[in-house]
């Protein structure tokens, strides 16, 4: 089986490096525009991304994000569900995570699956238990990796890695502010 190894460890390298020549460039913003579209559904789409104050004009595309709830949950089924996307972005972060750190360490990755599970108790959204929060309550990832140059050990390391460094784990996992206004 061939290694599908493409990350570039010198580019990672040389991303760090003009980091630390220009700290503004780790600020990065992410942009969706979305409206509803009816019982469940909304349909949003990708907008800019903002690099230390500026436009990125590299992305120059918009991806179309379509949303809805399955028949369970009073949706029609039509698209994914929120829950869906929060796990999807996990699993991604995951993927890049794993991969450049991969890369730093020189472990090949022949393949990388995830399974991922979330589990909400809708007490909390549908308001009938103020003790339960609306979120999930419990987000379960089970991670296998296929190396052929990496132990067991340093495959282990590299999941810690990527629990300590994935922006989107962090985000769900640790408190962020979320500022919603009426305009």
């Amino acid at each position: 089986m061939t290694s599908k190894q493409t990350v570039d460890p010198a580019a990672i390298e040389a991303t760090v490096a003009a980091i630390k020549e220009q700290p503004d460039l780790a600020n990065v913003s992410f942009s969706v525009h979305s409206d509803w579209t009816g019982g469940f559904c909304a349909s949003s789409a990708t907008g800019d991304l903002t690099q230390a104050g500026s436009v990125d004009p590299t992305r120059d595309i918009s991806f179309k994000l379509e949303s809805d709830e399955p028949p369970a949950l009073l949706g029609e089924d039509k698209a994914p569900s929120a829950g869906d996307y929060v796990l999807k972005a996990l699993a991604a972060c995951y993927s890049v995570t794993l991969a450049a750190n991969a890369a730093v360490r020189g472990i090949e990755l022949d393949s990388v699956h995830f399974d991922l599970e979330g589990d909400f108790d809708l007490h909390g959204f549908l308001g009938m238990d103020e003790s339960v929060r609306p979120g999930m309550q419990e987000l379960r990832v089970d991670v296998s990796i296929e190396s052929p140059n990496a132990s067991r050990e340093q495959l282990e390391e590299l999941v810690q890695a990527v629990q300590e460094r994935s922006p989107i784990r962090d985000t769900l996992a640790a408190p962020v502010s979320v500022v919603t206004t009426l305009t």
